[in-house]
């Protein structure tokens, strides 16, 4: 089980192989994020085809360039192991009206020749009163 706690510029990250659950979720646009993604790719690196498939959740608010060429390897490593037979499912979470982050995951989507679910959430007035102070 790999848990990495988020931090205002780093996302929590949660992977249970065992479950087959990933979840990556918050803001994303720290100064290495090769060093906030490399245990994720690491574990992902050393799981073979012959396991269970894989439930991938990405909640990004925003990430940065640095952290887009992270998201993009981790992606691409699930589309490598669904290549190799594995049940993928990756589902691309965006807020409410937030059209960047959809053409996000439809830019990766395309790039990668995969299935994406996309799925809008929705934020109340309350939630974003409480994000905004």
């Amino acid at each position: 089980m790999l848990f990495i706690r988020k931090t205002h510029l780093t996302p929590e990250i949660k992977f249970d192989p065992r479950k087959g659950r990933l979840e990556i979720t918050g803001m994303s646009s720290p100064d290495n994020s090769m060093a906030v993604y490399q245990p994720l790719l690491k574990i992902l690196n050393a799981i073979k085809a012959t396991r269970g498939g894989i439930k991938a959740d990405f909640k990004l608010s925003m990430f940065n360039t640095s952290s887009a060429k992270c998201i993009f390897d981790i992606l691409k490593r699930l589309k490598a192991l669904e290549d190799q037979g594995l049940r993928i499912v990756i589902n691309w979470h965006y807020e409410e009206e937030d059209d960047d982050m959809l053409e996000c995951g439809e830019d990766f989507q395309d790039l990668l020749d995969a299935q994406f679910n996309f799925i809008e959430s929705y934020t109340s007035f309350q939630q974003k009163v409480a994000q905004a102070s």
